[in-house]
C-alpha cells in the first residue's frame, strides 16, 4: 500500500491502485470523475465531495434519461457510500439523488430527495 497526499486537502492517505490483485478503497465509488494530469488520488472526504458535486451538476444539466442510464451502472454495488448515496440527518438516514437514481424508479414515499 502505498502512502499519497490528497491532492485536494493534502492529507495523509492509502492508496493500493497499483497493487495487483488488490482494489483501492476508492474503488467503491462511482467513477465518473475525470481527473487532471497534475491531479492525484484524494482521500475519502474529497473524493466524496467531489463526486457529489459532479453528481448534482449532471442532474442538473444532463436530462434525466441520461443520468438514470449513467447511473444504470452503479445499481448492484451493495454498499452505500456515505455522502453519495445517503447522508445521515437528525440521526435518520436520508437517501440522495443519486441513490434514487441507481434504483431506477420512484417507490411512491414522497422520498425527500426523489428526483422523479
Amino acid at each position: 500500500m502505498q502512502k499519497k497526499r490528497c491532492s485536494s486537502c493534502a492529507e495523509i492517505l492509502s492508496c493500493s491502485a497499483n497493487q495487483v490483485g488488490i482494489a483501492c478503497w476508492c474503488s467503491a465509488y462511482p467513477s465518473i470523475l475525470s481527473l487532471e494530469a497534475q491531479e492525484d488520488c484524494l482521500c475519502e472526504s474529497c473524493l466524496s465531495q467531489a463526486i457529489q458535486a459532479k453528481i448534482i451538476k449532471l442532474i442538473n444539466t444532463s436530462s434525466q434519461q441520461d443520468i438514470i442510464a449513467m447511473a444504470r451502472q452503479y445499481r448492484t454495488d451493495e454498499k452505500l457510500i456515505s455522502g453519495i448515496d445517503y447522508l445521515i440527518e437528525d440521526n435518520n438516514w436520508v437517501f440522495t439523488q443519486w441513490y434514487h437514481l441507481k434504483r431506477g424508479y420512484c417507490c411512491g414515499n414522497a422520498c425527500k430527495n426523489c428526483p422523479y
